[in-house]
């Protein structure tokens, strides 16, 4: 299937109202906020420094609610992609630089879900990272297949089904072994313990606020619910999609704090927790097999839904900045073929899926910046034009990751701890 493309139809207000049960758009970007890497982050965060990073989650989870709002908002106003918008605005080399960046952090993102789909197989049934990364990538193609025959509609259907299999397989836990609430609370003062806590913080925020959903969100949006010439129309819609969005990210955001929680109290202090494999060793030897079973079957949902979600983000940014149609099809077989090598090479997973967060978190800015100048800019908006509340908390949030880039860039070249 080619990338999205712009579709203008007539929506009347008595139409308006029939749609407003908009679960579906912001439950497939969600997808991008409870991935592989988001495993990976979530868990070595917690069973390394046990609750201090929950303000992290906390913070990120807020930001997203945000920006996949100004996204969706977005393509329902202008009825046009995020790619799309900057692909007409930038010149031909300016256009390809910023493709080039956006497309390292999609195959950044791909790389991250196949591997961690791969080590779900290998925990479930044993079988070689290599050989699960190969399954996760024809999965995939069948879920990008059902998108492609039955529409967007069928798919988002399929993420949603996902997406409550991974909610049960990493919040299970906790209903064994429930964290200390008194020190849950303590970890939502705001404080690092070193390097490495900022390294995982800078994770931690790339795996949560993914720059690949801040691109996908508002063509996801668009292509649901089309562009209507009516400003009332497009001002119910928009109101409508804050509840969709909320209502994704509040899910997303429990799971991932759940997921903190669960290595906190459970994975404290046990040898080899640093890797998702002997996380889910210790889930399994503190919290009993079948919990370990469900935690597995929560990763491979995860890995396989937000690979599909991806590719599909890949294809969006490459057709609205380079105006090159490619089938999704296609596009899965090739940028199912870096995380192959990867799997293939014997590189260590859980290492490999926390340093691709910490690129996303580099390329954050990049999506986050022109999203807030153009969803603040009246004659990008018209009517729909961020609030000064909203532009001020937009700013804001940019502001706090690029600072957290620094410092991380800062330490780590500094060497302290």
């Amino acid at each position: 299937m080619a990338a999205p493309t712009i579709t203008r139809t007539r929506t009347t207000p008595a139409k308006v109202w029939s749609r407003l049960l908009l679960l579906g758009p912001a439950f497939v970007a969600a997808i991008a906020y409870v991935d592989p890497g988001n495993v990976a982050a979530n868990l070595t965060a917690g069973a390394s420094y046990g609750y201090l990073l929950v303000w992290v989650l906390v913070m990120a989870n807020a930001m997203a609610v945000l920006v996949q709002y100004q996204s969706a908002k977005l393509g329902l106003a202008t009825g046009m992609s995020l790619p799309e918008i900057l692909g007409k605005r930038l010149g031909t080399t300016r256009r390809r630089l910023y493709w080039a960046q956006a497309e390292i952090v999609a195959g950044a993102t791909d790389m991250a879900e196949v591997i961690g789909g791969a080590v779900a197989l290998n925990l479930l049934f044993g079988l070689p990272l290599l050989a699960g990364g190969v399954i996760i990538g024809l999965a995939s193609m069948a879920l990008l297949a059902l998108q492609s025959q039955r529409g967007q509609k069928s798919f988002e259907y399929a993420i949603l089904v996902l997406l409550g299999v991974i909610a049960v397989g990493f919040m299970s836990g906790l209903f064994v072994n429930a964290p200390d609430g008194g020190s849950a609370l303590g970890g939502l003062l705001p404080r690092f313990e070193g390097t490495d806590t900022v390294l995982l913080a800078a994770s931690m925020l790339g795996a949560t606020v993914m720059p690949h959903a801040i691109y996908l969100h508002s063509a996801l949006a668009r292509d649901r619910h089309g562009f209507s010439e009516d400003p009332a129309v497009r001002t119910k819609l928009i109101r409508a999609t804050r509840f969709d969005v909320v209502g994704a990210l509040l899910l997303a955001g429990v799971v991932n704090i759940s997921m903190l929680l669960l290595a906190a109290s459970s994975l404290r202090g046990i040898e080899g927790t640093d890797t998702i494999a002997g996380a889910h060793a210790a889930v399994t030897s503190a919290l009993g097999p079948v919990i370990g079973v469900v935690f597995a079957v929560g990763l491979l949902a995860s890995g396989l839904a937000s690979t599909s979600v991806g590719c599909y983000a890949g294809a969006t940014i490459m057709g609205g900045l380079l105006k090159i149609r490619v089938p999704l099809l296609a596009r899965r077989v090739i940028t199912l073929i870096p995380a192959l090598i990867i799997l293939g090479a014997g590189i260590e997973p859980t290492l490999a899926l926390v340093l691709s967060q910490v690129l996303l978190s580099f390329g954050i800015p990049f999506a986050l910046i022109p999203l807030i100048r153009l969803t603040g800019n009246r004659s990008v908006m018209g009517i729909h034009v961020d609030s000064k509340a909203l532009k001020i908390a937009g700013w804001t949030s940019a502001t706090l990751i690029v600072i957290l880039n620094c410092v991380l860039i800062t330490l780590t070249v500094a060497g302290q701890s």
